[in-house]
């Protein structure tokens, strides 16, 4: 147990657990808000997946140019400004919602906003982790943040599944709003001389252009980037589909949907558990971790009940995160630290900014065809990548010297 979790012996690093993990549960309030806030207005899956591009666009259009702040910036000052900022945006939501009923279009927008926010957050956390703790710490806090953010995705779909049918909305995004103090507070309370601060890149012309160049020199960073590509678009749009297969293949309420995705959760948060124990991450993990989230993703587009349903969310949840840990290990470890910001600025463009092409491609796929196609569609695209990633490996093994 000690060696799962010997990160947080780090007074830093555990300020910056304990902030995130309050943070990140109202995170989940109000994305899973959003989503049911929007599937009541219009009962119309299109409008769900538009949600979802609004939400994660501005990581394509915006991510390289995030990770090279990322790369040139204070990162525990540039999180700061950038947290009290989505802290604004929740508390905007909260407003909104209290309207009856609320304007669709300035949903849209606000989530718009938020994602304009993730964007500048995604490359600069994910950096800062590495830098609060000593090298032969990386892999582990690395891995204690996924578990962190997939524990939140345990309690806030549950929680907002409470709120929404006992106080409403606007409580949902309003609580998110309040549980930013706690990382700002966390943050605040860092020592920065404990902290092991990556290389400033310095300013200079065609710096977005040579991280790519750089990611696509290296086969352990260009891979995992393909392989993401394909399941961040198609496999990992699980607020588009798993509501529509939960209301309308099973029958379910906004309640059933909160807490599949919350058994879901529950999965990848034992998933993220186990990798914090891994030593090593190589190509053909991920590659082992994707087909069994590709065939878990299969087996719940089968289930012909809730009951069912609920322990093959498990099997989802895990191989999801066992897909994401180690793709992500993988960019934290294996980039050079003047370019770790840009490489996971990509890293968020090509899996959580190719859901506004995913988002939508779903929502259409579960009104022609249905929720469980959505599902089969997520879980072939996740085998793919693992054959992808399998052929990669082979390779490397052939090269290598007798």
């Amino acid at each position: 147990m000690s060696a799962t979790f010997r990160s947080l012996r780090i007074r830093n690093f555990r300020l910056f657990f304990v902030g995130q993990l309050v943070s990140q549960v109202g995170n989940w309030l109000t994305l899973l808000a959003q989503t049911l806030l929007v599937l009541r207005l219009t009962d119309d899956g299109v409008a769900v997946g538009i949600l979802t591009a609004c939400q994660f666009g501005p990581l394509l259009l915006l991510g390289p140019w995030a990770g090279l702040l990322a790369d040139r910036r204070d990162k525990r000052r540039l999180l700061l400004v950038v947290q009290s900022l989505a802290m604004a945006q929740s508390f905007a939501l909260a407003g909104l919602a209290l309207l009856d009923p609320p304007p669709l279009l300035a949903i849209y927008a606000l989530a718009a906003a938020g994602g304009i926010v993730l964007a500048l957050d995604h490359p600069a956390r994910r950096s800062f982790v590495v830098e609060m703790v000593p090298e032969d710490h990386m892999q582990n806090a690395v891995s204690l943040n996924t578990a962190l953010m997939t524990g939140a995705r345990v309690v806030g779909p549950a929680l907002a599944g409470l709120l929404v049918t006992t106080v409403g909305f606007a409580w949902c995004f309003a609580v998110d709003g309040l549980s930013y103090l706690a990382v700002l507070v966390a943050l605040a309370r860092m020592d920065p001389d404990e902290l092991r601060r990556s290389p400033v890149a310095k300013r200079a012309r065609g710096q977005i252009r040579a991280g790519l160049r750089y990611a696509r020199s290296v086969p352990e960073l260009w891979v995992p980037l393909v392989m993401m590509t394909l399941v961040g678009t198609l496999a990992f749009n699980f607020s588009v589909v798993v509501p529509l297969f939960v209301r309308r293949s099973l029958g379910g309420t906004d309640t059933a949907f909160t807490l599949l995705f919350s058994v879901l959760s529950i999965g990848s948060f034992v998933g993220a558990l186990v990798a914090a124990r891994r030593t090593t991450i190589t190509v053909a993990d991920v590659s082992l971790a994707s087909a069994a989230f590709g065939g878990s993703m299969l087996l719940l587009a089968a289930a012909p009940t809730l009951a069912i349903a609920f322990p093959l969310a498990l099997l989802v949840g895990f191989g999801s995160v066992a897909f994401l840990t180690t793709a992500t290990t993988i960019f934290q470890l294996r980039a050079d630290p003047t370019m770790r910001g840009r490489v996971l600025a990509l890293q968020a463009m090509v899996f959580l900014g190719s859901t506004p092409i995913g988002g939508p491609l779903l929502g259409a796929v579960c009104e022609t065809f249905g929720p469980r196609s959505g599902l089969v569609l997520g879980g072939a695209s996740a085998l793919v990548a693992a054959g992808i990633g399998a052929a990669s490996a082979r390779r490397a093994t052939a090269l290598e010297p007798a």
